[in-house]
């Protein structure tokens, strides 16, 4: 018998490959599918329109989009295509070729990952990808609570985690929950609360 063993896929062929309906992700170098809930689409929603009114109202130099490709590492020196849920992006970095591929290989400004049911993903493998990337600010929405104890706490509570980049290029964490005011160093002066965000 002959094992046959499947190519994997870098970053620039996935970005060929991927099909053009639906959303996906290149995870070990395999096109993965993308698939939320309705719940999902609505958090991530509200967070895009937010940040999209900060960036309007203060005239800010970044753009706000919804699953552009980012070209991440792993541990292992594998190239990954993650998709945030939310993207917050230097205009001139996006605006230099417009001819270009949705896609990212330097760090972007702002993730958004709304965590569904393999919040492991979110908490655990983007957590390392988007800090090695060096992206300046990462939120992980658990909206539903679902992630392990460990994480969240006990009793397990809907939370809003925002990652900071430190000096040494390491995620300082604070948890928002209820009617805590989600601090926001790409947008401090928005006004969102945790409970806002996940009881859309």
């Amino acid at each position: 018998m002959i094992e046959q063993v499947t190519q994997k896929l870098t970053f620039d062929q996935f970005l060929v490959e991927c099909p053009e309906e639906g959303i996906y992700e290149l995870v070990n170098g395999e096109i993965v599918e993308i698939i939320s809930t309705r719940n999902h689409i609505d958090v991530a929603d509200c967070i895009f329109y937010s940040f999209h009114a900060q960036i309007k109202n203060l005239s800010l130099n970044y753009v706000v989009k919804s699953k552009t490709a980012i070209r991440t590492v792993n541990k292992a020196g594998i190239e990954q295509g993650r998709r945030p849920d939310v993207s917050v992006i230097d205009r001139d970095s996006w605006y230099c070729d417009r001819s270009a591929y949705a896609a990212m290989r330097e760090p972007i400004q702002l993730a958004v990952e709304v965590t569904s049911m393999n919040w492991n993903v979110d908490y655990i493998h983007k957590f390392d990808e988007y800090q090695r990337l060096g992206i300046s600010e990462y939120w992980v929405v658990d909206y539903l609570g679902i992630a392990s104890s460990k994480f969240i706490g006990k009793p397990k509570t809907p939370t809003v985690f925002v990652h900071l980049l430190d000096a040494e290029g390491n995620y300082q964490t604070t948890a928002f929950k209820g009617s805590d005011r989600i601090v926001s160093r790409t947008f401090p002066e928005l006004t969102l609360t945790a409970e806002q965000v996940m009881n859309v």
